[in-house]
């Protein structure tokens, strides 16, 4: 069995996406983590102890900061933050993305600034080994003050007065699940409520689960683009490094140097490089380097947003034992989240609408430079690729509505105390919805290239390419009549999930 090591401070990406998808690693705090989470708690306990007002702690919340609670009512005040918090709407929320959220709160709270107890944070620990996972809907989260709806979803469990989504799609009582596996209830004390809501972990989860895929979608994009390319007949010469050198961004000399990787020795190109009288291929074949490259930029810089989140304190207020203070400040709120995650979105549906372009050139017979009309071998009573081309086109659309930024808007909440919000919450969920359609319309674009190379046949592509054929063709097979086509997306797709497609391309 794997291990994951917490302390707060250098969870990456990767091991982050991994921990969601392997139920197998076991999560642990590191012992500086525990000797952290430790401190503040001491720190907090004393703080109750000489009466002090701090806000959270002995006091109520947002507008009701002002209210100062008597010591027998502490108990009371956190567990009544997490029922009244716990105003959620809408579907319940992935599993995968309230694991994500569970890892990120522990190693929030494993930083050792919000004042939890040990065992009430081992508790959660027990939940993600366990492979517990609460129920969590997925409206009600402004962005702001954190993700307060639905982390205290994940509260509610804890204490055994929420629901757990089972692998079944199942909801059951938290209560139920915590006696079966003699998970004592959390009680909670002071600070520990507020400290167990007050994050950004739903936009994070999304958000690295979203970029993660985001990355490899872009590797992908540019080998579907190949082998559409090669399909159409088209010219490498645009993809030169001087071209590229004397523009200077990453993004687009890394994707040109992926297209010369992926096209080099194609024999279909070496077919018509003589006597072709076209000068120069459409934008959508020759400007994916700066189409792509423009994208990859851009998830690259959301990459590194939520690498730095990952691993951010994101309570209030935070406790700081070595001074004694707490300092109330406002770490929880989403904005650079949610800036990004608009960005993410916005990358990504540009990949999938150069794809659809692509798409659209192969299927089309004025624009496919001599490919049967919808690729279909017998055109008329077979309709070949016609409708799948409908579904991308689809699904672009959907994706430029969803491309709109969420970020821009703001609604005040909790008497106008909170009087900016970031609506990051709405930002991530709609990254994830478009990173998702970008790997549909992607599927869709290499089930009609490798159909097209078909016809080019005992023409072979470039080794690389050819290696791409192989593992569609072992999914689904060349296209001699009518099928339903559904099924073969579904299988591109998962060969996509699958990583097969990961390592054709040289990192």
């Amino acid at each position: 069995m794997n291990t994951l090591e917490l302390n707060g401070s250098t969870l990456s990406i990767h091991d982050f996406v991994d921990a969601v998808n392997s139920t197998s690693t076991r999560i642990v705090l590191s012992e500086s983590a525990k000797q952290a989470v430790i401190a503040a708690r001491n720190t907090v306990e004393k703080w109750v102890a000489n009466n002090e007002v701090v806000y959270g702690v002995t006091t109520g919340f947002g507008e009701f900061a002002n209210v100062v609670i008597p010591p027998g009512e502490l108990e009371e005040l956190q567990e009544n933050l997490i029922l009244s918090h716990s105003a959620g709407a809408g579907v319940w929320l992935e599993r995968e993305v309230v694991r994500g959220m569970m890892i990120l709160r522990v190693n929030a709270l494993a930083k050792g600034h919000s004042g939890i107890r040990l065992e009430t944070l081992e508790t959660l620990l027990q939940f993600l080994n366990l492979d517990i996972v609460p129920a969590v809907p997925s409206q009600g989260s402004v962005g702001s003050s954190g993700d307060l709806v639905q982390l205290s979803h994940i509260a509610l469990a804890l204490i055994g007065k929420g629901s757990i989504l089972m692998e079944n799609g199942e909801v059951i009582s938290s209560k139920t699940v915590l006696q079966e596996n003699n998970i004592k209830p959390v009680v909670l004390k002071a600070k520990e409520g507020l400290a167990l809501i007050n994050g950004t972990q739903m936009m994070c989860s999304f958000g690295g689960l979203s970029v993660e895929k985001a990355r490899k979608l872009a590797n992908i994009a540019d080998i579907s683009g190949a082998l559409s390319l090669d399909a159409l007949r088209g010219t490498d010469r645009a993809f030169d490094e001087r071209i590229h050198k004397l523009r200077g961004f990453s993004g687009q000399l890394q994707t040109a140097k992926n297209l010369r990787e992926l096209l080099s020795g194609s024999q279909i190109r070496e077919s018509h490089r003589t006597g072709d009288d076209r000068v120069q291929d459409a934008y959508s074949l020759r400007c994916m380097p700066q189409v792509h490259g423009a994208s990859r930029d851009a998830i690259n810089y959301v990459f590194n947003v939520i690498s730095t989140e990952l691993n951010s304190a994101n309570d209030n207020p935070l406790i700081f034992p070595d001074t004694n203070e707490h300092i109330e400040g406002g770490n929880f709120h989403g904005q650079p989240l949610a800036l990004a995650l608009d960005f993410l979105a916005i990358a990504c549906s540009e990949l999938a609408n150069i794809s659809e372009r692509r798409t659209e050139r192969l299927v089309n017979g004025a624009l496919s430079n001599g490919l049967p009309r919808f690729l279909a071998k017998k055109g008329g009573v077979q309709s070949g690729m016609m409708i799948a081309q409908y579904t991308s086109a689809s699904i672009v659309s959907e994706n430029k509505v969803l491309s709109h930024p969420a970020s821009v808007d703001s609604i005040p909440t909790s008497g106008n105390q909170e009087d900016h919000n970031s609506m990051g919450s709405i930002s991530a969920q709609k990254a994830w919805k478009v990173v998702h359609n970008l790997q549909i319309v992607l599927a869709i674009e290499l089930l009609c290239a490798a159909q097209a190379i078909e016809f080019l046949r005992p023409l072979r592509s470039s080794p690389q390419l050819e290696n791409v054929m192989k593992l569609i063709r072992r999914v689904v097979p060349a296209a001699e009549n009518d099928r339903i086509i559904h099924h073969d997306i579904q299988q591109v797709i998962a060969l996509i999930e699958s990583g097969l497609l990961d390592n054709i391309l040289s990192d």
